[in-house]
């Protein structure tokens, strides 16, 4: 059914198990675990995009916040123009929400995967998923992209004396399975072996958490479902390693490990990067305000004055030749007020002589 997902995987880690094969043994425990590790890390660097999408989006989020609680806000008793409104915000900041869970969402399946084909190497048990094969046919039977003689090679594998397909809760008839290849190992040396890798997944899980949480904003914190989001990502889900730890293969306790420390190493670079563009953009920022800034000691020049000042020059000649114009009409205007002004002198005086002699007639 998932055969599209089984054979990739499958094909990883084989070409892996090859390299260290060559290198440390065919047989070699160590051999098979470096090749889970460098199996994690193959499918961890496709990934490395679509994770740094997803911290870019997460951050994205996180500034958004304040404008969509406005939207909130504004159309809670309209739920249909808050979704409308909400995408329009998304499709003009370029915002994906697929994008913050697309790498997680693309693990569950190789994990998966993983856990298949690794528990196919011993297919003697009865439970779910399992066939009940005899211990010759399943030391017989290829699995997947290995042969017979690579099955053969990873039941015989140890792991400080632990085969990595062994768990803690195994049954006993599984494990009496190893006898012709390797022997049949015991439960306190698979115990030694998983305990310390179930406390090691578990404090990565929890770091890496914590260090998630530590760059989130003080309004994504105090958001109740980032809370309580944060709350299972420090302490359940790290509790959940150690409780289904007893139930996972070695082999799968040493994916979990391999994984939580190349996120925790991805993690620090993408956001020492990040930082690294926001540190370059302030400066930047900060240069161009220099370079308009006014040298010290020199006066501040307003843009907006110059521009004024410009028409008023212009328009100087116009005012001075409109006033010459009417300085000119006043001097020729002078010498014909002042005749008139003398003639209506001499015309009163007259007038004023006339009017006397009348008086002087009229009293005799």
């Amino acid at each position: 059914m998932l055969d599209f997902i089984y054979y990739p995987v499958s094909a990883i880690l084989w070409f892996w198990h090859q390299v260290f094969g060559f290198a440390l043994g065919k047989n070699s425990g160590i051999a098979w675990a470096l090749a889970v590790v460098f199996l994690v890390f193959t499918l961890r660097l496709v990934l490395y995009k679509p994770f740094v999408k997803q911290v870019r989006t997460t951050k994205q989020m996180q500034e958004l916040q304040p404008q969509i609680k406005e939207l909130q806000k504004k159309y809670k008793n309209d739920r249909q123009q808050m979704t409308v409104e909400m995408q329009k915000l998304q499709k003009d900041h370029g915002f994906n929400p697929l994008m913050g869970c697309l790498p997680v969402l693309l693990q569950v399946p190789v994990f998966l995967g993983l856990f298949h084909v690794l528990r196919s190497f011993n297919r003697t048990g009865t439970g779910i998923g399992q066939l009940g094969m005899s211990a010759y046919d399943n030391a017989h039977t290829p699995n997947y992209i290995f042969g017979v003689g690579d099955v053969q090679s990873f039941l015989t594998a140890r792991l400080f004396g632990a085969p990595l397909s062994g768990f803690i809760t195994e049954p006993m008839k599984v494990l009496e399975s190893f006898a012709d290849y390797g022997g049949v190992p015991s439960k306190v040396a698979i115990a030694a072996v998983s305990i310390p890798l179930m406390i090691i997944a578990g404090l990565a899980t929890h770091f890496n958490a914590r260090a998630s949480v530590a760059r989130q904003s003080e309004a994504a914190a105090a958001n109740p479902q980032a809370a309580m989001m944060n709350k299972l990502a420090l302490w359940v889900f790290p509790l959940g390693v150690l409780v289904g730890g007893p139930f996972l293969p070695i082999a799968i306790l040493i994916y979990w490990v391999s994984n939580n420390i190349w996120t925790y190493a991805q993690q620090h670079l993408v956001f020492g990067r990040m930082e690294a563009e926001e540190e370059e953009k302030k400066a930047q920022a900060l240069e161009r305000r220099a370079q308009n800034a006014p040298k010290p000691g020199a006066k501040p020049v307003d843009v907006r004055k110059k521009q004024d000042a410009a028409p008023k020059q212009d328009a100087a000649p116009k005012e001075d030749a409109v006033t010459d114009a009417v300085d000119t009409t006043k001097k020729a205007a002078a010498p014909q007020a002042s005749q008139n002004g003398a003639a209506r002198q001499t015309g009163n005086k007259k007038r004023s002589g006339n009017r006397g002699r009348a008086n002087q007639k009229r009293r005799r």
